[in-house]
């Protein structure tokens, strides 16, 4: 087949990726009541389901020329030098916690039983690989209202097993990098910031992401871009990214892409460990790691996707500013989010507490919500410490928890992602108005 003729064939399936996404998802009228009004969802269009396309038509299936395209566009917009595709935002946290035991690392190296200060109140995989790693996690509260880390409690969780700090910023709302990250400094520990719900958050100016040693992503569709399933780890140290493709490529010793071979140019001239000198560097492994690439087919969305981020984080932040102005009047009723001091937040949610002097219970709020069809979820685990999964793990505890408890007895949050119409938030602001007014002070 000529080039010109293949061409032709892909110039008439784009044609027909326009005409069935306009048939097949033909934007509908919303009818308060009978229309849901989703807490998260992908926002897509035939370019992006082209892109899918396209990779597809290559069938190149394993990470190829659009992993390689996303990995340079992602690390430039974020700010960082590097960044590595993992197959969910969940391997992300598992590749870069797993990074910090890697032998090469010397006196930083973290061994079965050193600490990773955390907070109680977070998703269940940002903690799981502190365990996963035989690595003790130490649990500290949080504030109400950023629902973040509390910095007060950082130096009484220190302990001299203490190596590395990982925290999320929570629902899109920067923690207070500048305290952590000072605080990281002060005492020469390792910094993971789990940026899977910010991305395109900023505090003092910068994106999130650029602060710690290491950043972690997630693509899931209800994130600001999406793959479908996939995240990424990002750093600006080469030492590290080399680490994140071992422990994301089965461990090994090699860094050739997938498909290359000897792009160290002593691909059978390598000796390490106890191995006979010239066995292939390929099948040379340095780390315990794993297989957690993606397809091309995702990272073939992602880059459709990247081009419209900037118009996704706009219009988070003004649904966001939208239902702030809309909700003030239920201050009594709800304690709104508050953004933390010096950051711009690229909102994932829009978390709100039941005050429990309201009168109103939580459940009786979210079972009011959902059955309008407005979607509802909590703020993921609460505190971890009451989840069954966490019962009998190795662990500390800094103080009580008063405010994870808190959590999760009455947190909820709400939808602010592009797909909201207004129509769709004047209809949850009306249900929110509706069910406060039950309550005493509303």
């Amino acid at each position: 087949m000529s080039a010109n003729r293949k061409d032709e064939i892909r110039a008439a399936i784009r044609q027909l990726t326009t005409e069935y996404y306009e048939e097949a998802y033909a934007e509908k009228s919303f009818t308060p009541g009978e229309s849901p009004v989703p807490v998260s969802g992908r926002v897509f269009d035939d370019r992006d389901m082209f892109a899918v396309i396209e990779s597809g038509l290559d069938f190149w299936l394993t990470a190829g020329r659009f992993a390689e395209l996303f990995e340079f566009k992602f690390a430039k917009f974020v700010g960082v030098r590097d960044a590595r595709l993992v197959n969910s935002g969940s391997s992300a946290n598992l590749v870069a916690v797993s990074v910090l035991t890697s032998p090469t690392l010397g006196e930083r190296q973290l061994k079965p039983g050193d600490e990773i200060i955390t907070v109680a109140a977070g998703f269940p995989t940002t903690v799981n690989p502190i365990i996963q790693n035989r690595l003790v996690p130490v649990f500290v509260d949080v504030e109400l209202g950023t629902y973040n880390v509390d910095v007060s409690m950082l130096e009484q969780a220190l302990s001299p097993r203490t190596k590395a700090l990982i925290f999320a910023h929570t629902l899109g709302n920067p923690f207070n990098v500048a305290a952590v990250a000072e605080f990281a400094r002060k005492h020469n520990l390792w910094l993971i910031e789990d940026c899977c719900d910010a991305l395109g958050s900023t505090f003092a100016g910068r994106r999130v992401g650029t602060f710690g040693d290491l950043a972690t992503f997630s693509f899931y569709p209800a994130h600001h871009i999406t793959m479908g399933e996939g995240g990424c780890v990002g750093t600006s140290q080469p030492r590290l990214t080399k680490l994140i493709e071992s422990f994301r490529d089965w461990g090994r010793d090699c860094w050739c892409a997938p498909g290359k071979d000897n792009t160290c140019g002593k691909r059978f001239d390598w000796q390490l460990g106890t191995l006979p000198h010239g066995y292939d560097h390929k099948y040379t492994y340095s780390h315990l790691g794993y297989n957690l690439k993606v397809s091309d087919m995702q990272a073939a969305a992602g880059v459709a996707q990247l081009e419209k981020l900037e118009g996704f984080i706009e219009a988070r932040k003004n649904n966001f500013a939208y239902l702030t102005e809309q909700l003030k009047p239920l201050s009594k009723t709800f304690l709104l989010p508050q953004a933390t001091p010096g950051s711009v937040p690229s909102w994932f949610g829009y978390p709100m507490a039941v005050r429990p002097e309201s009168g109103l219970e939580r459940d009786e709020v979210i079972r009011f919500l959902n059955g309008r069809k407005i979607g509802t979820r909590l703020l993921f685990g609460g505190n971890l410490l009451r989840q069954p999964a966490y019962r009998d793990i190795e662990k500390r505890v800094v103080g009580d928890l008063p405010n994870s408890d808190f959590i999760t007895h009455n947190v909820f949050w709400i939808g602010v992602y592009p797909g909201l119409t207004q129509p769709m938030l004047d209809y949850v602001v009306e249900s929110l108005n509706e069910v406060s007014s039950r309550c005493a002070v509303g």
